[in-house]
């Protein structure tokens, strides 16, 4: 089985696959999760004791921790997801080399499995937009902080707001401090993804009978926080994964 690996300042994913280049091949049910900054050889080992692993393809934001994974590894077929990789999609962007490789794998997943011009919008550390043209070209997008900022940024740098947990506010006057910065967090944070939707989409689509993107969230807090912003069309937990294997056919052999 081939092993993807999504390697993400917070959590480091991983899932299994039979290599192969069919776009409908599925990624086994089996699914294991370390975080990040708990990363070394001996949870590698425990989180996949027991699996056969014939090669590997990783996805990283995090050099250290992609270094590690690489040294693991070093006796199997391995590919590390970069913008120099053989990719589903072209680029079209000044400097491809400060694209990130999680940005490139949810790229390829939505022009694969969705079509373009695509939009997807990544619930992870930080949010991520990232545009793919009509004629399938990576373009770039838009970066801001993510969710656990708002959370947390606060409770970190005041006296007495407290820590909140993420979840759908009651009604939009918040009747605590905790309803209140909830409100913040999650109808506030709806406006600005709405905003940067409809700044991004006037410009992929200018013209009147221009095609509209297809708008795709994934990450950890999407369901919670897509699922009230009416233009996003799809929540795919499983984009990023699916990005790598799919990038991952194309730069390993079966």
């Amino acid at each position: 089985m081939r092993l993807l690996i999504d390697n993400s300042n917070t959590r480091t994913k991983f899932a299994l696959t039979e290599p192969g280049e069919e776009e409908d091949r599925p990624l086994s049910s089996w699914r294991a999760t370390v975080p990040t900054p708990e990363l070394t050889s001996a949870s590698l080992q425990q989180a996949l004791a027991g699996q056969f692993i014939s090669s590997v393809v990783l996805c990283s934001v995090v050099p250290r921790a992609a270094r590690l994974i690489q040294s693991h590894f070093q006796d199997l077929p391995f590919h590390q997801i970069s913008w120099q990789s053989s990719l589903p999609l072209s680029i079209d962007y000044p400097q491809p080399s400060q694209i990130g490789a999680d940005r490139l794998a949810n790229a390829a997943g939505a022009l694969t499995h969705y079509g373009v011009p695509a939009i997807v919008i990544d619930f992870g550390t930080a949010v991520t937009f990232d545009v793919i043209s009509a004629g399938g070209a990576y373009l770039g997008g838009a970066i801001a902080p993510g969710t656990a900022a708002l959370r947390d940024y606060l409770h970190r740098r005041t006296a007495l707001l407290p820590a909140i947990e993420l979840v759908e506010p009651r009604s939009p006057i918040g009747r605590s401090t905790s309803e209140a910065m909830q409100v913040g967090a999650v109808i506030g944070y709806r406006g600005l993804i709405r905003e940067i939707l409809t700044e991004t989409t006037r410009v992929l689509s200018p013209a009147a009978d221009s095609p509209a993107p297809v708008i795709i969230a994934t990450g950890g807090d999407a369901a919670l926080l897509a699922e009230k912003v009416d233009r996003i069309e799809k929540i795919d937990p499983d984009l990023t994964l699916e990005g790598i294997r799919l990038i991952g056919a194309l730069n390993l052999p079966d």
